[in-house]
């Protein structure tokens, strides 16, 4: 079986945007949003990707299928710059085989430098995978951060630059056998 993390292109700009509604549908049982008067919830940022500079995007796709997607963007703040995982998916489908923790790994790999990790409150799912994803990549080398307008536990860490991390090359695709 093989995992690809594949950047996404302007003409993946549909398949992400369906994905993102699945997304936004396991996801409204934490934020209670609902969708509009067509039956979408919608994704204001998704035109961003493609239009803005630091904001990549990334289709996961194992075994030959569509398995998510992963929305990573570069945050510049007070203290510097720092990579956010702005969105992150995986179809249930493919949930508990490890593909979440390999793929976040890759993505850390890809972008050396001060990692935040954003969970929403009520999310404790998402909490639970993240903290356990961070601690076991950083060897617990991690920290819970606080954010003006955010509710929800922030995770930070730092990765600094390693030649494994430089030696990948864009497009990220891994094989697992």
């Amino acid at each position: 079986m093989s995992l690809e993390i594949i950047p996404a292109v302007f003409e993946d700009k549909l398949i992400l945007r369906n994905l993102l509604e699945l997304y936004q549908y396991d996801f409204s049982e934490f934020d209670a949003s609902d969708v509009d008067e067509h039956g979408l919830f919608g994704y204001k940022y998704l035109d961003n990707y493609w239009a803005e500079p630091g904001r990549h995007a990334f289709l996961i796709r194992f075994a030959g299928r569509l398995a998510g997607f992963a929305l990573v963007r570069e945050v510049a703040d007070e203290v510097g710059v720092h990579h956010s995982m702005a969105e992150f998916f995986i179809m249930r489908k493919y949930r508990r085989r490890g593909i979440g923790r390999k793929v976040a790994a890759e993505l850390f790999d890809h972008f050396p430098g001060t990692w935040r990790v954003h969970q929403e409150a009520a999310n404790l799912p998402a909490q639970t995978f993240w903290r356990n994803t961070i601690a076991a990549y950083t060897n617990d080398q991690f920290a819970y951060v606080e954010e003006d307008g955010w509710e929800g536990p922030i995770i930070e860490f730092e990765i600094t630059s390693n030649s494994s991390a430089m030696e990948r090359i864009i497009p990220i695709k891994k094989s697992e056998h």
